[in-house]
């Protein structure tokens, strides 16, 4: 079932799989700059949508409005059946969800980005376990059994107790994506997370990645990896200037799109080095 199937079963209550994300008309503005302009999507749960597009089309954008680090100013996200960011008062109008509330949400949703983010001054385990303990309430335990699994995951189980000036690049991103597991999220966010690597570092990150859509994780994966959006995407979004211009199966998209500003792009971006 499409996208649009899925968004109309939901608005008209028809019985059609639950997305496990809904995004209905969102817009995002920073002052005058309108960076998402009435975004639709809906992705069914296990699917893996591979966003691409050229910079500043609001992609990123896009990923942090999912999980509300960036609110938005119109629209609605559902996330497993639960909006996320706005509740109605008694009188109808939009407010911000109750911070508690909002947390609760965000545990459902992995992000990693581009920059690991790891803490210098703690070891890679320390750093796995820190949020399921504080955010989750994990006892120690559980927490340590739950990091070790997702390092299991990621192939860096004899680093655990590494602090992360001793890793590559590489292992840095695939501590970071097993810190984002270690809270058993519902899906998972990734925002260009090869583009700060060296090239000969960026296989071992998307093979964990092409692992977990293997095993069925949700994901929306922002890239500019033309080759790894074909081959892992069950669906590809081609984003420009805060619009949805075109999506479709990566057959499709990459080799019959149907609009013309697609076309250009990737005749702009596909090289003998993009692997299509």
């Amino acid at each position: 079932m499409n996208h649009q199937a899925m968004i109309q079963g939901v608005s008209s209550g028809a019985e059609s799989p639950a997305p496990m994300i809904l995004i209905e008309n969102l817009h995002k503005s920073y002052g005058h700059n309108d960076v998402l302009k009435g975004i639709n999507l809906a992705i069914a749960k296990g699917e893996v949508v591979t966003i691409i597009g050229p910079s500043g089309s609001g992609k990123s954008t896009l990923l942090s409005c999912i999980n509300f680090l960036e609110s938005y100013d119109e629209g609605r996200i559902v996330v497993d059946g639960a909006v996320i960011g706005y509740v109605e008062d008694g009188k109808g109008r939009r407010i911000r969800m109750p911070e508690k509330d909002l947390n609760a949400l965000r545990q459902q949703i992995g992000i990693v980005f581009q920059q690991y983010n790891l803490f210098p001054h703690m070891t890679v385990l320390q750093n796995i376990i820190e949020a399921p303990i504080q955010v989750a309430g994990m006892s120690r335990a559980e927490a340590i059994a739950v990091a070790r699994l997702q390092l299991d995951r990621v192939g860096l189980r004899n680093k655990e107790n590494a602090y992360p000036s001793e890793l590559s690049g590489g292992q840095q991103q695939r501590v970071a994506i097993a810190r984002g597991l270690a809270m058993m999220p519902k899906l998972m966010l990734f925002d260009e997370v090869t583009s700060a690597l060296d090239p000969e570092l960026v296989g071992e990150v998307l093979g964990v990645m092409r692992d977990l859509a293997a095993d069925g994780m949700t994901m929306m994966v922002v890239t500019h990896e033309m080759a790894f959006a074909r081959d892992v995407g069950d669906r590809v979004v081609f984003m420009d200037d805060g619009r949805i211009v075109e999506e479709g199966p990566p057959d499709q998209l990459f080799y019959a799109p149907r609009k013309e500003r697609t076309r250009a792009f990737l005749k702009r971006v596909l090289t003998p080095q993009s692997g299509l």
